[in-house]
């Protein structure tokens, strides 16, 4: 399956400024995958390093830090030259082998010309009790398939270029065609192993079964988060945000029985591990966002759409749901689509703007930033008299200049209006910043 990070990768192979790049992200999201397939095409061979498969290794990393050496005594026990100017050294679960993340300093400053790839899970809690090489390496965020790679699996080449091109009308027999599209993702997902097993075979209760089993495996990691978090809250709070999204986090509502300390905890444990992510308020008067964002006030996004629909029990609805169609994508299903296609589509950051007063709330529920303007997002069905709270906003801060709206309906504009109904398969299209290119200035994603 073809991933959209290989052009980051080739990008990076290229750069003149290439560094140590480690590749992060939650388990099972197709890093070890990607990298692999990536130096096949593009080295002459991959050297493999997994420290989770061969924890022995590790002690190459315990004399010293000195590249050259561990490179000569990788050699020696792969029975293999590293031809560091045409090959591909990967560190595999490098979270395992927390000195090798050190050590990525000094292949940058002792073999410059070395491709080092690393990829890892958990990686956060490795990092804990280091030093990381801040400068000396590059860092990419890895996530689930967004909805293009899911269609791309499929072969479906018209309806990537469609949802890949600028908004436009589209006749309505091709309008519903690719909604379905959709709809089968909401509760496919882009787990890749799910994605796979779909594309084989068709049958949605082989889906339902794997996220079953990821579910468990993420589970089953809760013993290395950290003593200090309690395993029973992770259990609660993991559940508790999957069922969220959309309603502004309070940690009391995420698990009973547990101070909110212990709560807060466990949701940042979580956040730190790439299965969710925090959507925090801020206002729309000015950049950066970031300046005004409130971190009391704020709603999360769950790692994948798939694993959503399973914990939400959508699953054992799946065919009554299939036949009325339309309402799943008014509700919690539809803002965490966007939100993960907006962080797909390279939005580091996700925001929300909410107004409380003693008489009425208002929200809005996502904020972009394209060049230079701040684009307020709903996401919900394009009836007018739902969208009062955008309505709002756009009175109350006249620097907004235009506001979509992102629905299951067609396209469409009100005239003298602010606003473009703009359908949901588009949404990653709204929140690239850039197109990534084969082009070695571009990359310099440095830490």
């Amino acid at each position: 399956m073809e991933r959209e990070i290989h052009n980051k990768f080739y990008a990076w192979k290229i750069s003149s400024r290439r560094k140590p790049l480690i590749i992060r992200g939650a388990r099972q999201v197709g890093k070890t995958y990607s990298v692999l397939e990536f130096g096949k095409q593009h080295y002459r061979k991959v050297h493999q390093i997994n420290f989770e498969k061969t924890p022995k290794w590790k002690d190459i990393f315990e004399m010293d830090l000195d590249a050259v050496r561990i490179v000569e005594e990788l050699e020696f026990l792969l029975n293999d030259k590293i031809d560091i100017e045409t090959d591909l050294l990967f560190f595999d679960e490098i979270q395992n082998c927390p000195k090798a993340i050190m050590s990525l300093r000094y292949f940058y400053e002792q073999l410059p010309k070395i491709h080092l790839i690393a990829a890892g899970s958990l990686l956060e809690f490795a990092l804990n009790n280091i030093s990381f090489p801040v400068g000396r390496v590059q860092t990419l965020e890895m996530l689930p398939m967004s909805f293009s790679e899911f269609i791309k699996a499929f072969g479906k080449e018209k309806v990537y270029k469609i949802i890949q091109s600028h908004p436009a009308k589209l006749s309505s027999i091709i309008h519903e065609t690719i909604l379905e599209d959709v709809f089968s993702y909401f509760f496919v997902g882009g787990m890749p192993e799910a994605v796979k097993h779909y594309c084989e075979s068709g049958k949605m209760a082989d889906v339902f079964e794997i996220h079953s089993d990821l579910l468990y495996t993420y589970a089953q990691d809760f013993s290395k988060y950290s003593p200090s978090v309690n395993r029973d809250c992770l259990n609660m709070v993991l559940s508790a945000s999957g069922k969220s999204t959309g309603k502004q986090i309070k940690y009391s509502q995420l698990a009973s029985g547990f101070s909110n300390p212990t709560i807060k905890s466990a949701f940042m444990a979580l956040a730190n591990a790439r299965l969710l992510r925090k959507v925090r308020a801020t206002s729309p008067s000015g950049l950066p966002l970031e300046a005004g964002a409130n971190e009391k006030r704020f709603k999360s996004v769950f790692l994948d759409i798939g694993l959503m629909a399973h914990i939400n029990g959508l699953s054992n609805n799946y065919l009554d749901i299939k036949h009325n169609m339309n309402k799943i994508f008014d509700g919690a299903m539809a803002e965490q689509f966007v939100g993960q296609e907006f962080l797909a589509a390279g939005q580091k950051n996700l925001y929300y703007w909410a107004r409380q007063s003693k008489s009425s709330t208002a929200e809005v529920d996502y904020l972009l930033v394209n060049d230079n303007e701040i684009i307020p997002i709903e996401v919900k069905n394009s009836s007018s008299g739902r969208l009062k709270s955008l309505h709002l906003l756009l009175n109350q801060f006249p620097n907004i200049k235009k506001a979509y709206v992102l629905s299951h309906t067609e396209y469409g504009k009100i005239e003298n209006q602010k606003l473009e109904f703009i359908p949901i398969y588009y949404a990653s299209h709204l929140a690239k910043k850039e197109q990534w290119v084969y082009d070695k200035q571009l990359y310099t994603d440095a830490v």
